[in-house]
């Protein structure tokens, strides 16, 4: 009997660089390459071919994209390029002429082709191969879950539609079939993403779709509702965090789901700003008008809301008086977990036309003042979580000391993956894993994060 060996598997090298949304594009395209038959190399080495998704939106993310197109070129040779920056291929083909194909963000059809073409599959699909809810970048027990591409806003700083295009909302069963894999691949946090989720559906006019014997809206309200009604293995809703929410009306509808344990206690909202004149040479969206009296509102119906944002200093136009009225404007709100940037032009964005540029430093001069601000708001709200019980996803288990003792990584509901705190335990049962929800008892808090002790 003659036997037949299988011509060896080609490999793919995978770089994901920039936001969330560009992580879930990596892993879709790695999801597709494996059910092609394509293997997956951990290093340049090992690779037929290498992937470098890129980020295009600040000068100082190109250049990282850029220097992860070379070391790769440098380390392989054999390299497709694709993600945001992909819309500048005569600028990367400029530096690197020998990259094999640049395509844009979330084109994934182009990419899988380029691979095909640069490296064939030589085994028919192993779909089998693919694991329920397909490859991810992230750890097993979280995944982010976009549910639209682009934006419809005209942010003077911003060129998203530009890269990304104009809103397009993904159907609402669709979400909810994917969320459904996920939580039974293992996932306890989901973590809703998109450009503005506060828009969902509204370039579909909210279509509504059949979903579990019931008509759902492609809506954030309804999503957000049916999210909450599925089940982790411990027979509980998962977490469910709603990222880069637009404070619209129709956000206040969320707020009960939260009280019902529906939905993670927690919003993630671009503020970006909160002086008027600020936000009017922004073109933002929404405004500071009301919030202070709705983040009231909101903390009255879930007293452990927690709301994230983020703020940009330095902006063109803003004055010493436009800055204080956001350090008094923090006072008030009370935001929980705040990131801050410094203005920084885009090539292509309206911004870069408008006058009274602000000198670099005097943005760096504000930038440390609102981070020591949000830093001692943080550490007064981190204190008066002494002495609670609050529910903790373990992230990572260490190992066990000279002692015995076995210490632990986790985040509580107030704290999202990679841009917010943690919570450390210490003592933990040698039986404790990654994903384990447990409720800790907190001894002890900074400035960013709390300390504490599995609760009896």
């Amino acid at each position: 009997m003659t036997v037949k060996s299988l011509p060896s598997q080609p490999k793919v090298g995978m770089v994901s660089l920039g936001c969330p949304k560009a992580l879930v594009d990596s892993e879709r395209i790695l999801t597709k390459l494996r059910a092609d038959g394509y293997g997956l190399s951990p290093d340049y080495a090992g690779a037929d071919v290498v992937l470098v998704n890129t980020c295009g939106f600040l000068d100082s993310a190109k250049e990282e994209s850029l220097e992860a197109i070379g070391e790769a070129m440098a380390e392989n040779g054999r390299v497709i390029v694709t993600g945001c920056m992909g819309n500048e291929a005569d600028v990367i083909r400029a530096r690197f002429p020998n990259v094999l194909a640049v395509t844009g963000a979330h084109q994934y059809e182009q990419v899988v082709d380029a691979v095909h073409e640069a490296a064939p599959p030589t085994q028919g699909p192993f779909v089998d191969l693919v694991p329920e809810g397909g490859l991810k970048l992230t750890p097993r027990h979280y995944s982010y879950l976009k549910i639209s591409e682009g934006c419809n806003h005209s942010c003077s700083f911003c060129i998203i539609p530009d890269l990304r295009g104009k809103l397009v909302s993904r159907r609402i069963d669709a979400v909810l079939r994917e969320a459904e894999k996920l939580v039974a691949a293992g996932t306890k946090e989901l973590l809703v993403i998109s450009q503005d989720t506060s828009a969902y559906g509204v370039d579909t006019r909210h279509d509504p779709r059949q979903w579990r014997g019931r008509e759902v809206r492609a809506h954030m309200t309804d999503l957000a509702r049916e999210l909450g009604q599925l089940q982790i293995s411990e027979g509980r809703a998962p977490w469910v965090r709603l990222h880069y929410v637009y404070p619209y009306p129709h956000v206040d509808a969320v707020i009960p789901l939260m009280a019902e344990g529906l939905l993670t206690p927690y919003l993630d909202i671009p503020f970006q700003h909160a002086s008027p004149s600020v936000l009017k040479r922004m073109k933002r969206p929404a405004n500071e008008a009301k919030v202070l009296e709705r983040l009231k509102n909101w903390r009255a119906i879930a007293p452990d809301i927690a709301i994230r944002s983020s703020f940009v200093v330095g902006f063109p136009g803003e004055t010493e008086a436009d800055f204080q009225y956001l350090l008094d404007w923090l006072d008030e709100a009370q935001l929980d977990r705040v990131g801050a940037f410094r203005f920084e032009p885009v090539a292509g964005a309206q911004a870069n036309a408008l006058d009274d540029q602000v000198p670099e430093e005097v943005k760096e001069e504000r930038y440390q003042r609102i981070m020591e601000k949000t830093a001692a708001i943080s550490a007064a709200k981190l204190e008066a979580k002494i002495g609670r019980t609050l529910p903790v996803i373990i992230d990572e288990v260490g190992e066990a000391d000279e002692d015995g003792s076995i210490g632990a990584t986790g985040r509580s509901q107030a704290d999202a993956p990679e841009i917010d705190g943690h919570v450390y335990l210490r003592d933990v049962a040698a039986t404790l894993k990654a994903g384990d929800i447990v409720d800790v008892a907190i001894e002890d808090a900074d400035e960013h994060d709390l300390f504490g002790v599995v609760a009896a």
